[in-house]
């Protein structure tokens, strides 16, 4: 869909599992064959007034299908599972 100025996207997430690090998190998931980033991404004051030590970063671009999406979300399931976090879905602000 087109972008609409009272809906706004962005081709990339940031986040954290509850209970996993992001680095451990990021090696599984690519051990499913996805790629996702982990650190601070040039974000340390940012990381630091949020107090957390590192996040996790997802990102999409033209070549990416919603088999892509899908399949990060499936490796997404598993890695928690497996390393013991806690999946909690929040509102956007």
């Amino acid at each position: 869909p087109a972008p609409r100025a009272d809906r706004p996207r962005a081709a990339l997430c940031a986040f954290n599992i509850e209970g996993v690090h992001a680095s451990d998190l990021a090696t599984m998931i690519d051990l499913d064959g996805v790629a996702i980033r982990s650190g601070h991404h040039c974000t340390q004051p940012l990381h630091r007034h949020l107090g957390v030590d590192a996040s996790a970063r997802a990102s999409l671009y033209v070549y990416n299908s919603s088999h892509d999406v899908d399949a990060f979300i499936a490796a997404l399931h598993k890695a928690v599972d497996l390393l013991g976090g806690t999946l909690t879905p929040t509102e956007p602000n």
